[in-house]
């Protein structure tokens, strides 16, 4: 994966891209068809795995089993995905120096469709909890026949980070410590 301009607000911290994860509620997903390049924003559930070196992430998607998006995944497993989270105008002195404060995920990896029936259970299993933790869950099989279930596995994938603007107070009590 290409490196980051702007390093210093690529973010490393396993706690924070969890974080970020966590507190996003879609992902966004482009994909490619012989019509072109498609963004689908999509509400996603995840597993995370923070036992190696770097964390290997695979989110969980649902969709109807026709259409484009379902036509792209079986026509091209790699996708692009981006999330993006805790947004804040910055503003500034004149027009071009106004920004946006965010934390976000850009990466990209692989997507394969889930056949297997206590796969699709996990999956919008996982998809439930991110989305509505308290909700009781239960799949009816004649449900699990009516959706396509999808597994995306990031292949690489970085968060970035632009921090919101201190106040006049914060400034101050930073000079102090």
């Amino acid at each position: 994966m290409r490196e980051m301009r702007l390093k210093k607000r690529e973010i490393h911290d396993k706690t924070i891209l969890r974080e970020i994860i966590e507190a996003c509620d879609v992902v966004r997903i482009g994909l490619k068809d012989e019509e072109g390049i498609f963004i689908v924003p999509m509400n996603y559930g995840y597993d995370l795995d923070e036992s190696g070196e770097s964390l290997k992430l695979t989110l969980y998607i649902h969709g109807a089993k026709e259409g484009r998006k379902a036509e792209a995944f079986s026509m091209e497993p790699a996708a692009a995905i981006e999330m993006d989270c805790m947004h804040e105008i910055i503003t500034g002195d004149y027009t071009c120096s106004y920004s946006y404060a965010y934390r976000s995920i850009m990466g990209s990896g692989t997507v394969h469709e889930l056949t297997d029936e206590q796969e699709k259970i996990h999956a919008l299993a996982r998809i439930m909890e991110h989305m509505a933790p308290e909700a009781e869950l239960s799949f009816s099989p004649d449900m699990l026949q009516a959706v396509n279930v999808y597994c995306l596995e990031a292949v690489s994938f970085k968060g970035k980070e632009r921090k919101p603007k201190k106040t006049e107070e914060e400034e101050k009590t930073d000079g102090q410590s």
